[in-house]
């Protein structure tokens, strides 16, 4: 749809009167098209037409086509990672579960405290059920065995989740009137966006657990999450600023003349304007943040790519790590692309809104 509304606004004389305005515009035009032409049918030919697909023809792949055999043999491996290979069900679910929880969070008659609370905590309670194990007679598995897309869609919707409020709390905190509230703040989002997010990660994974006691260390994964959360919601506490600081003061004057607390003024009138304002920032956000869960790779985690990597990783496949690593930037694409167009439908419904 995106792409016919953007033909559909294409200005066709401007294009012609700029690349056909003199004959030697003209042949650069034609040149460039033609080789453009060529590089895709290239493209498409060594992708579908001289590609082979299955695993028994892998003896049948040559350089002239992909060997999408490779996702037939190891798309497992690439998906689950190292989940033992008889629970591959339950992280399947598990993947369905989290997926299923962000789909009905986008839908606007979920948009109340109640109902998004419902939703989230039945969603991570059933896919850590179902990963973890260890009630109802499923197999414990141990965090250190998870793996592939359902690693990598948890660790994105738990920084996400624990982010979002954690950045507007600093956002609220920087602009408090408390001196040591807004000090504190201020060195803490200042601290943590001066640092990699490699640093960060690192510390939480390796560091602390050296100066933390042992009863104090806990799992690995959620300390990762907790620093993920907050690196993520520092920078969102300054996306959110930009938003306040795009309010007129005047309205919290009228709240407070019309007998208005300083929440209501804040949930009434304040927040939507602020989210409203702070929401392209906030998509870019979400999306830096989806494609950033692959440097958990660094620190011992097994998400997607660190499966894709141990696909190929066999001289039998080692060949054909494009392949793999297309498959991979597929799933990376869908779901960005599902985010990126949901901002723009929200942005839609927000401009319809002011009107």
């Amino acid at each position: 749809m995106a792409t016919v509304a953007m033909l559909g606004n294409f200005d066709w004389k401007q294009f012609k009167r700029r690349a056909f305005s003199t004959p030697a515009n003209s042949a650069i035009t034609i040149i460039v098209y033609a080789v453009l032409l060529w590089l895709v049918w290239t493209a498409i030919n060594w992708a579908l037409f001289n590609a082979v697909w299955s695993a028994e023809d892998v003896e049948q792949c040559s350089k002239e086509g992909a060997c999408w055999s490779v996702i037939d043999a190891r798309y497992r491996l690439i998906l689950f990672g190292l989940y033992p290979f008889d629970e591959h069900w339950r992280s399947t679910l598990a993947c369905l579960a989290i997926v299923g929880t962000i789909v009905l969070s986008c839908f606007p008659w979920t948009w109340t405290a109640k109902r998004l609370s419902v939703i989230w905590v039945v969603g991570f309670a059933a896919y850590y059920l179902l990963m973890e194990g260890g009630l109802l007679g499923l197999t414990q598995v141990t965090t250190d065995q998870w793996g592939g897309l359902a690693l990598t869609l948890f660790l994105f919707s738990s920084v996400v989740l624990i982010g979002m409020p954690m950045g507007l709390g600093l956002a609220l905190a920087r602009r408090s009137e408390m001196p040591v509230l807004r000090t504190f703040a201020s060195l803490v989002i200042d601290l943590i966006r001066s640092l990699p997010l490699l640093t960060t990660l690192f510390t939480a994974a390796v560091v602390m657990p050296i100066l933390l006691p042992s009863w104090l260390e806990g799992d690995k994964i959620w300390r990762v999450i907790i620093a993920f959360g907050l690196f993520f919601a520092c920078y969102q506490a300054e996306v959110l600023r930009g938003g306040f600081q795009a309010i007129p003061k005047g309205q919290f004057e009228a709240g407070k003349a019309l007998g208005l607390t300083y929440w209501q003024i804040l949930g009434r009138i304040v927040l939507p304007q602020v989210f409203r304002h702070a929401l392209p920032a906030t998509i870019n956000n979400v999306v830096v943040t989806f494609k950033e869960t692959a440097i958990v790779i660094i620190i011992g985690f097994f998400d997607i790519l660190a499966s894709a990597n141990a696909a190929f990783g066999t001289p039998e496949w080692a060949p054909y790590y494009l392949e793999v690593l297309i498959f991979v930037a597929l799933i990376y694409w869908v779901f960005l692309f599902g985010l990126g167009q949901y901002g723009e439908y929200l942005k839609r419904r927000m401009k319809v809104a002011e009107r």
